[in-house]
């Protein structure tokens, strides 16, 4: 059959699905029809009756706004996503939302829209094919082997983050990775000449990576030439420049933005279905263009070649093969409850006075000897962010063997970049820069958190107690924001033995991205019996309590936990009953029954003080309009943390005078 008849399936599916929506994107899927057949039907290794074949190809829809492409593909290769599905485009509960969203479909590998980071992403996946690979692979045994490919448009390349990740992955040479840029000149506001004038192969070449220009992307042979090339070259990722037109078929709208974002309407699309030769109803697809696209059969093949690899690899290696298998299950090892839970014990057992972010690196370094799944990393400040411990080996071109990543100065680049590194599987992923840097990254983080994926980030020197790096650098509102974004679990511990908690908990949460907010100053540890160590993880709980009803409640986290402690003893001299709550994790504490919580904020007790070196206002669904809040309504200052903390009104002093204007 006639390759172009079958990429005409792509486009047919996709103009209806868009049409039936009255939403939508139709022209890239029209204009990249041609490649998608290419690379779906003769090179892709992948398993539609098990999307999840650990060695399978990631395929990433950068451009996500083209999403009928992936899900026309999804279904004609044979995936469990039905014609009716195709039909429910962009419906509420549908499986074939607006942009592709993990999780809702199978073989979605990752959630896009945001441009520029589906690429970021593919990276991110290239990265941990590179590195399971060199971690797992023997001689004869190439257990871990497959490619990542992903499509663009010129919006992601205009996205800085492009540059971000495009940069680094030319440095590690991401010889498995190859992206298609689909190069048809038009964007929303129409031809982009005017504003994207890049010489993009040669910006491409710049960052180390093979470049294949000038490719017709409606010619298969010359498509199906250019991904032979590019698997040709192990040593370098690989940019194909194809020119295509947008909207491909249709007579009156194609290769111009009318077709970019809308639907074509009824009457251009039965003239684009003359045109192309398409004498088939709406959303009907012939039983023999089944019949070539359907890909069970040879996936179900491949993966069991694959499968008889894999046990033979477990009979030479048999060791490296379970441990193989558990950290692509994602599973934790055996004694890690008991062998995590002993470093918390020890650390309650032997106080030390040290910055929050020296517990951190401490807690990296007793965990990272029981995970060697960890992929760690940081935004060029590893020796402030202390995210490197004994084991940290770099990961480099030459031998990706190791397990950390200097991500250099891109935030945003390896955020995402750890997005798809968590989406590949057989890691966890931990990254850092100072909490005021996270601006950079919060589209990444509030990714992760949409796509219910693990993705740790270290955040250090958290408030104005950095000093003299000014208000730049000083955090006041980011941690507030990181509360608030849904599924988002965020800790500020205020010792040793809270940060070992926040590790202890981030590691072993998968469906959702953690924020471990550590300080640059030292921070006295808290004693603590056994209860209280245990009501850690409940994010909120009674540090600190008196012997009768208290008259008011001090809630504090952090840094602000030992002035909160000190405060209360200066009260308590008065007569005054005292509670203080440590909080470090309000969205988990907000997550437990509400017995816990009336237990530790009881609501009788309406006299309650926040303490927080972080923006006020968060404070008010805790202490009410009875209770007052001591924290940042301004930005900071440059100065040493002790003068900004005093100027600011953190100081017992200060507590104890607005404790004692609230008791009158």
């Amino acid at each position: 059959m006639d390759r172009k008849h079958l990429a005409n399936a792509i486009r047919a599916l996709s103009m209806d699905g868009v049409q039936q929506a009255n939403s939508g994107h139709p022209g890239a899927p029209m204009g990249m029809a041609d490649i998608a057949e290419v690379l779906w039907r003769t090179h892709l290794n992948h398993n539609p009756t098990n999307p999840n074949w650990v060695d399978r190809d990631r395929f990433v829809l950068s451009n996500g706004h083209g999403s009928m492409l992936i899900y026309s593909l999804l279904h004609l290769s044979g995936y469990d996503l039905s014609i009716d599905d195709l039909k429910q485009f962009r419906q509420l509960h549908s499986k074939t939302p607006g942009h592709p969203e993990y999780g809702y479909a199978p073989g979605i590998e990752t959630t896009t829209g945001p441009l520029g980071q589906g690429i970021t992403n593919a990276v991110g996946m290239a990265i941990a094919e590179k590195t399971l690979a060199a971690q797992f692979n023997r001689d004869n045994f190439d257990i871990v082997d497959h490619h990542t490919y992903a499509f663009m448009g010129d919006g992601c390349l205009m996205e800085g983050i492009s540059h971000e990740a495009c940069s680094l992955a030319g440095t590690l040479g991401l010889g498995k990775l190859i992206a298609f840029w689909d190069d048809n000149g038009i964007s929303i506001d129409g031809e982009v000449e005017d504003w994207f004038s890049d010489d993009t192969p040669k910006r491409f070449e710049a960052y180390g990576w093979q470049v294949i220009a000038n490719v017709d992307g409606h010619d298969p042979i010359a498509i199906n030439t250019a991904i032979e090339e590019a698997k040709a070259d192990s040593s370098r990722p690989t940019l194909i420049c194809t020119k295509t037109i947008i909207g491909f078929g249709s007579p009156n709208k194609s290769g111009s933005h009318d077709c970019h974002g809308a639907p074509l309407g009824a009457d251009e699309i039965l003239a684009t279905r003359k045109q192309l030769g398409w004498n088939y109803g709406s959303f009907e697809i012939p039983s023999e263009i089944y019949a070539q696209w359907n890909a069970a059969e040879a996936g179900s093949a491949k993966e069991a070649t694959w499968n008889q690899k894999l046990a033979d690899y477990e009979k030479a290696y048999p060791e490296l093969a379970s441990e193989f298998k558990r950290r692509t299950s994602g599973e934790l090892p055996d004694q890690w409850q008991e062998l995590s839970q002993k470093v918390i014990d020890d650390l309650q057992a032997n106080p030390a006075d040290i910055a929050s972010r020296k517990a951190s690196q401490n807690a990296l370094e007793a965990f990272g000897k029981i995970l060697p799944e960890f992929l760690g990393g940081s935004a060029d400040l590893a020796p402030s962010n202390l995210t490197m411990w004994s084991g940290s080996k770099a990961i480099s071109a030459e031998d990706a063997s190791g397990n950390y990543m200097h991500y250099g100065v891109r935030e945003f680049g390896m955020t995402a970049i750890m997005n798809g590194i968590a989406l590949h599987g057989g890691f966890v992923p931990y990254g850092a820069t100072f909490l005021m840097f996270m601006e950079y990254a919060r589209n990444a983080m509030r990714m992760a958190a949409l796509m219910k994926i693990q993705n740790i980030q270290v955040y250090t020197h958290d408030s104005i107690g950095l000093g003299e790096d000014g208000p730049t650098h000083q955090p006041v509102e980011q941690i507030a924001s990181l509360r608030l974004t849904p599924n988002m679990i965020t800790w500020r511990p205020c010792d040793q033995v809270e940060s070992a908690v926040a590790w202890k908990l981030a590691i072993e949460r998968k469906d959702a991205p953690s924020a471990l907010i550590f300080s640059r100053q030292n921070l006295a540890q808290q004693p603590r019996n056994q209860q209280q160590l245990t009501d850690i993880t409940k994010g909120g709980y009674i540090l600190k309590d008196c012997s009768a009803k208290p008259d008011l409640i001090l809630i504090a986290t952090g840094s602000e936990v030992e002035l909160a402690i000190n405060s209360a003893a200066e009260l308590a001299a008065q007569g005054k009953q005292i509670r203080v709550v440590s909080m470090p994790s309000t969205d988990t504490f907000d997550k437990q029954s509400v017995e816990y919580r009336e237990s530790v904020l009881p609501s009788e007790v309406t006299k309650r003080i926040a303490i927080e070196a972080g923006i006020a206002d968060y404070w008010y669904k805790y202490v009410g309009f009875d209770g007052a809040i001591i924290g940042m309504t301004t930005f900071g200052e440059s100065a040493p943390a002790g003068e900004l903390f005093k100027m600011f009104g953190f100081t017992v002093d200060n507590i104890v005078g607005k404790a004692t204007e609230l008791l009158k």
